[in-house]
């Protein structure tokens, strides 16, 4: 796994994705938890096609600073960069911003690589 690889996730804010319609929150606004759901997909997407046949990655940190508000229709990227391995731990970095270029989210996010099947059995 190669520190340095990075994939940008982008959404537009939708009803769908809202704080009121989500739940976080009583206003028409991109929900915080939308935020979060991004930032892990572009973490995820970067290093899926590095990882080996039957290997997968699941979130097990997330510590993000939602800095800013986006309304209904902006469109949202959400960067992650792989910043640390340390055997099946990844450390990325996190960016989000609007399509103004203002940085709307920042944050760290810990994944660790794990056999789907042997994961799946401990369920």
């Amino acid at each position: 796994m190669k520190i340095g690889l990075s994939h940008t996730s982008i959404v537009t804010v939708t009803e769908a994705n809202t704080a009121l319609t989500i739940g976080s929150g009583d206003m028409d606004i991109f929900a915080t938890p939308a935020l979060a759901a991004l930032m892990e997909n572009a973490a995820m997407k970067a290093v899926a096609e590095s990882l080996p046949e039957g290997n997968t990655t699941v979130g097990a940190k997330l510590d993000i600073n939602h800095l800013k508000p986006s309304a209904i229709g902006e469109t949202i990227s959400a960067t992650a960069l792989l910043a640390e391995v340390d055997g099946k731990k990844l450390t990325f970095t996190l960016k989000a911003e609007n399509s103004h270029g203002l940085i709307i989210g920042e944050g760290i996010h810990i994944r660790y690589i794990v056999e789907k099947e042997k994961f799946l059995s401990k369920l």
